[in-house]
């Protein structure tokens, strides 16, 4: 897409003033969190006396906000990557695989040790976040196989979508002959940040931050790739090496958020958007932006699915797929789906 130079001039003093602006509202959603429990919204100034009240919100409520902005930003990152490196704007960071592969790896652990999500042992949620991520990352390496290396985008997209598609097949023939690990399946597919702990929130937190330096680093060869491969080979970038980094980020962003907070769809694909329709920025500013957007998107839902009705709770993930997903109808009804 090109940009005007009067547009390119208008969008420069945005950036920063988006990115504080995202930053000041991921902070006060963080605080709006920390007050939205089973019986909907109750400030914290008025918690102060009660030290059960008190634990509640330090022991559940807390690791629960927290670990919804990273696994948001998380999402959003690799999002932002997915849609450079593949450069399709419908890319999301589950096209290689990874989400079926971390359900047919919390299928198997719960058929073979019928261990339930909502088991409150440390080895237990170990055991299901460990099963999840290490089936997302082995998922995008058999994607890569079946691709027979980075070289080829294409081939990598149509085994992206085989192996989501065999997987998820996989996992949907273990939940029938197990349907009492039907519940526990549905829980972890349809999106839930209700188990992070604060263990969980510092790997998310160390993964986020090693992630973006990394993407940021690689920013410039984002940049080539949108302009074609050709191109981006002129100017003496070596493809292979990039595009095996980037997918490498790519996957280990969002098998860390599958791990911990299960499949939410939409954040990834739709916060690169939302930000690309306010400002026109280069990526190495994009990959923050969006996960900064994404870290505030997964959190407000979050809030809403507990809020809306308490004292039940929705599961994030659909509200996130009814959210996103009518965004990105009315982006497509419009025609102005482009890409940067």
């Amino acid at each position: 897409m090109t940009t005007s130079p009067s547009r390119r001039y208008l969008t420069k003093p945005r950036v920063p003033l988006l990115a504080g602006l995202l930053s000041l509202l991921c902070a006060t959603a963080l605080l709006v969190g920390l007050s939205v429990g089973s019986t909907g919204l109750e400030p914290l100034w008025s918690l102060g006396s009660d030290p059960v009240a008190m634990q509640i919100i330090w022991e559940i409520r807390a690791p629960r906000t927290l670990g919804a902005l990273l696994a948001g930003g998380l999402l959003g990152l690799a999002g932002a990557i997915a849609q450079g490196l593949f450069r399709n704007p419908l890319a999301d960071p589950f096209l290689l695989g990874s989400a079926s592969g971390a359900s047919l790896g919390v299928a198997i652990i719960l058929v073979g040790f019928g261990i339930s999500p909502l088991a409150a042992q440390w080895f237990v949620k170990l055991g299901l976040t460990g099963a999840a991520f290490i089936g997302a990352v082995l998922a995008v390496c058999l994607t890569l196989s079946l691709a027979r290396g980075v070289q080829h985008t294409l081939r990598l997209l149509l085994a992206g979508v085989i192996v989501g598609v065999v997987l998820g097949a996989l996992t949907s023939l273990l939940s029938l002959t197990r349907p009492d690990i039907l519940q526990a399946m549905q829980s972890f597919m349809l999106g839930s940040t209700a188990f992070v702990g604060w263990s969980a929130c510092v790997i998310m937190a160390v993964v986020w931050v090693a992630c973006s330096a990394a993407g940021i680093a690689f920013a410039r060869g984002l940049d080539g790739l949108a302009l074609g491969e050709a191109t981006a080979f002129s100017l003496g970038l070596p493809l292979n090496k990039l595009r095996g980094a980037l997918i490498g980020i790519l996957a280990l962003a969002t098998g860390t958020a599958v791990a911990h907070s299960g499949l939410i769809a939409f954040v990834g694909l739709a916060a690169p958007h939302l930000v690309r329709a306010i400002v026109t920025v280069r990526y190495a500013w994009l990959l923050p932006l969006a996960s900064l957007m994404g870290a505030l998107l997964l959190l407000l839902a979050d809030i809403l699915a507990r809020g809306l009705i308490p004292p039940q709770e929705l599961p994030v993930g659909v509200l996130t797929a009814i959210l996103g997903g009518g965004y990105l109808m009315w982006l497509m009804n419009r025609r102005s789906v482009t890409y940067e």
